[in-house]
């Protein structure tokens, strides 16, 4: 799993087996009861829980936490779309986009034809 290449100003992961919430907060720049949220959210993020239920996170994790921020905050994501595509979903195709452009474009010129018409 790689990191995403926009979390160059977060600071490295240290040779740890394990963190905890306020680590990972520090070292993902999210604070822990937006991590909490996250593992509600995403299945993916599941920490190991041990005494007291206190959360410990592996490498992993904090790998993947700093994908779902890039996606939620650098990249617009919502919550749903980045599930879809941390789940490894196909992407919404998008209708302006591509081939999909001349249809629109083509579309539009016989409409205003048909209006300058009436």
């Amino acid at each position: 799993m790689l990191e995403p290449s926009n979390n160059d100003e977060l600071p490295p992961i240290p040779p740890k087996r394990y963190f905890t919430i306020g680590e990972v907060g520090e070292l993902c720049a999210v604070k822990p009861h937006v991590l909490r949220y996250w593992e509600q959210e995403f299945p993916q993020l599941k920490p190991v829980k041990r005494r007291g239920n206190r959360r410990y996170y592996q490498r992993q994790d904090v790998i993947l936490i700093r994908q779902i921020k890039s996606l939620l905050y650098d990249q617009g994501f919502t919550i749903g779309g980045a599930r879809q595509r941390m789940s490894g979903a196909e992407e919404p195709v998008k209708a302006t986009t591509g081939v999909d452009d001349k249809i629109f474009k083509d579309l539009i010129k016989e409409l205003e034809e048909v209006i300058a018409q009436l």
